[in-house]
């Protein structure tokens, strides 16, 4: 039986990214993927572009806001709204890479146990340009790797480098985890990862799994050039996790260290001298 894999679509003021998006899923080879884009009222041609493809592939769903609801609760509605053995939240001025999800899926089927998978990107500026990211470095030869949650936070080192459109999730550990925090606007990702780490190991995958559209619109990249409101972003979420590690019976005293050991120097440069470091 093959795998199924959800992929929600939020998309405000992208409508000339739309199309590369939906046609880079619906693509993929060796899984059923059903698609749902959902408009958060976008003043351009979103609506259009969206019921077209809609319209053409018999997997997509097009949903539109009567008005603007932000990013966290469209994710929020994407979530309620998968029900298939997997589960990814795609931008929609990124895109998947061949074979990207057929990847995943194998990982998952070999191993149960892991809470979502993310792998290498491209990065794409403004003139077409890629740039590979490899956050885990060079895999000397491995296809790819499983780690503990003591490992991710590791490997975090206090900031977020889970290339976004590459991270897959188990649909269940999804539902478990919960929704995207509103109280987190600009460390939600940041915050998701960490509660499925949490809850079980993360797989990587060392091919690119997908493109990741670096632009001036970046909402991400705009929010941390701001030191001081990225840290207190990135430090709410993290606190966020070790109060859930706890219930999943990890050793949230080594966490703790570690988290603040990474956090210390930009902690210090933001003018939170005052944050306990216990």
């Amino acid at each position: 039986m093959r795998t199924s894999v959800d992929v929600v679509i939020p998309c405000y003021n992208y409508a000339r990214f739309l199309t590369e998006a939906v046609n880079s899923v619906v693509s993929q080879v060796g899984v059923d993927v059903r698609v749902l884009i959902i408009d958060d009222c976008s003043p351009d041609n979103t609506q259009e572009v969206g019921e077209g493809l809609a319209a053409l592939h018999p997997c997509v769903e097009f949903r539109r806001h009567a008005s603007n609801k932000g990013h966290i609760s469209t994710y929020n509605e994407g979530i309620e709204w998968a029900s298939s053995d997997l589960f990814l939240l795609l931008s929609a001025d990124d895109a998947l890479l061949p074979g990207a999800l057929q990847r995943v899926a194998r990982m998952m089927a070999d191993r149960p146990d892991l809470s979502f998978v993310f792998g290498n990107a491209m990065l794409q500026n403004d003139e077409g340009i890629r740039v590979l990211s490899e956050p885990l470095g060079k895999s000397r030869g491995a296809r790819e790797t499983v780690l503990s949650c003591r490992d991710f936070v590791e490997v975090l080192g206090g900031r977020n480098i889970v290339p976004t459109p590459s991270a897959v999730v188990r649909t269940s550990a999804q539902k478990q985890a919960g929704g995207y925090n509103h109280e987190l606007p600009h460390a939600g990702d940041l915050a998701m990862w960490l509660l499925l780490a949490a809850a079980g190991p993360v797989g990587f995958v060392y091919e690119p799994q997908a493109v990741y559209r670096v632009h001036a619109q970046n909402m991400s990249k705009t929010y941390a050039s701001a030191r001081l409101p990225d840290v207190k972003q990135r430090l709410a979420a993290f606190e966020l996790f070790l109060q859930e590690a706890g219930r999943h019976g990890q050793d949230v005293s080594l966490l703790r260290r570690m988290v603040m050991k990474d956090l210390a120097k930009d902690l210090d440069e933001a003018g939170l001298h005052g944050v306990q470091r216990r």
